[in-house]
């Protein structure tokens, strides 16, 4: 991968992290991606989740590939409008009330307005609440604080604000010179910026594959259904690109590309896993085999809706998932080169 499309991978996904899209609520980042691809002449269309899925027609159209990438973040949604004026959250997708505390978020309306606020613990200030530090962070203390001028529930109906409203997250992103990019929503739009230039690589090349290959931008990964439908019946091998997963115990960093070897799912395709170990090693690509204990993708959601394929899953490996997350440049090369690799290579079965 070319210092060029490193640097075009990044200016794509900080474009990418900056498009709201909460779980159930991604058209805007669809239609951004769709766009993106129709003007590369890609060929795509939308399934009825509101995913996408781009073909790129390969030498053998009898055995297909499919690689797929999450467009959908986590995020909240209004559970309750409070007496005082101040929104009562449900969570979207896996994740814990204190990863949010003190951050900036997006409320859209039903009819498309958008208003900003703050996500906060009821009993925030030190002078007033004594148990201000030990409070429980959970979904009875905290709150959004909107940046209208509100009193009381009446005053928050009246600006369009109600029950089932989408609440998404400032990323924050911050691209440094030493070459970390930190953001929210690296999960998983740091795959899907790399599948993107991928495809822009491949075309950009003139390569023809060795297999018809799908790429799914599934947009409902974060609750458990995004990749495990629109799979034709012609393909065999079913590679997730997401984030490796990092913390005590992992192998995973923020420099190589992650080989997923087992999650809560089970075990991943070993021969696929071998395959891509191997294509990795003689590529020399940085690389680890990790173990997520408490993760699903795509590719599990897949084999979980009974598709006859071999699975596996890759990606970059990300710092504080779930949270407010850190990735390296070089690892997100080192992926990318991974997988310019496999789609040109010959499928494990």
């Amino acid at each position: 991968m070319t210092k060029t499309n490193v640097e075009e991978t990044i200016h794509l996904l900080t474009q990418l992290v900056s498009i709201p899209s909460p779980s159930g609520n991604t058209n805007e980042v669809i239609t951004y991606v769709e766009k993106y691809l129709k003007e590369l002449g890609v060929e795509t269309k939308r399934n009825r989740k509101g995913g996408l899925i781009a073909t790129l027609h390969g030498a053998d159209n009898e055995n297909h590939r499919m690689l797929t990438a999450h467009v959908d973040t986590l995020g909240a949604i209004v559970k309750e409008i409070k007496p005082s004026g101040r929104l009562k959250l449900d969570l979207i997708g896996g994740f814990t009330y204190n990863s949010i505390e003190g951050e900036y978020c997006q409320i859209e309306t039903s009819s498309g307005k958008k208003f900003t606020g703050t996500i906060l613990m009821h009993q925030t200030s030190v002078h007033v609440y004594k148990d201000a530090s030990k409070a429980e962070r959970n979904q009875a203390n905290m709150e959004v604080r909107i940046d209208e001028v509100v009193h009381n529930a009446e005053d928050v109906r009246k600006l369009g604000i109600e029950v089932g409203d989408f609440v998404s997250f400032d990323p924050r992103v911050q691209v440094t010179e030493s070459g970390f990019i930190k953001s929210r929503h690296l999960d998983d739009k740091a795959s899907v910026a790399i599948l993107l230039q991928l495809i822009k690589q491949v075309k950009a090349e003139n390569i023809t594959l060795p297999y018809t290959t799908h790429f799914l931008i599934s947009n409902n990964e974060e609750i458990g259904y995004g990749g495990n439908s629109n799979i034709t019946p012609e393909t065999v091998e079913y590679l997730a690109v997401d984030m490796g997963a990092m913390g005590d115990g992992q192998s995973t960093d923020e420099y190589t590309v992650s080989i997923c070897v087992k999650d809560a799912s089970g075990p991943y395709h070993y021969e696929f896993r071998k395959n891509l170990v191997k294509i990795a090693e003689e590529n020399e690509i940085g690389y680890k085999l990790d173990i997520y204990p408490y993760y699903g993708s795509d590719a599990s959601a897949a084999i979980r809706s009974g598709h006859d394929i071999v699975h596996g899953l890759i990606g970059p490996g990300i710092d504080s998932s779930h949270a407010y997350e850190r990735t390296h440049q070089s690892s997100i090369e080192n992926t990318a080169n991974l997988l310019y690799h496999y789609v040109q290579s010959k499928m494990v079965l």
